[in-house]
């Protein structure tokens, strides 16, 4: 994560609290892990390119959607979901 830089709009975060129980500052550290799955988010890049990072972060798996713009990692959306654990497991070969 060193020289990542982060940005998000703050309604968009406190929207995210509340559904999902996860603030966008803490969010970015699933960037953090060695071990962090990055894959293209194919349904919703109309407009542009969005991705899923999917990195632990407190003992569990974030996923975290986001996208670039301008070398800046825009984060959108955030939350301990089954299906990115899922998918980090597969991809570090994770046998629980």
């Amino acid at each position: 994560m060193s020289g990542a830089r982060f940005e998000w709009d703050a309604s968009k975060d406190a929207e995210n609290q509340r559904k999902h129980g996860v603030k966008f500052a803490l969010a970015q550290y699933a960037f953090a892990d060695p071990r962090r799955v990055i894959a293209e988010d194919l349904t919703h890049s109309q407009d542009e390119p969005r991705h899923y990072c999917f990195g632990e972060v407190d003992g569990g798996i974030l996923t975290v959607r986001f996208t670039w713009r301008d070398g800046v990692i825009r984060i959108f959306g955030a939350g301990y979901w089954r299906k990115g654990k899922a998918i980090y497991e597969r991809e570090n070969q994770i046998q629980q």
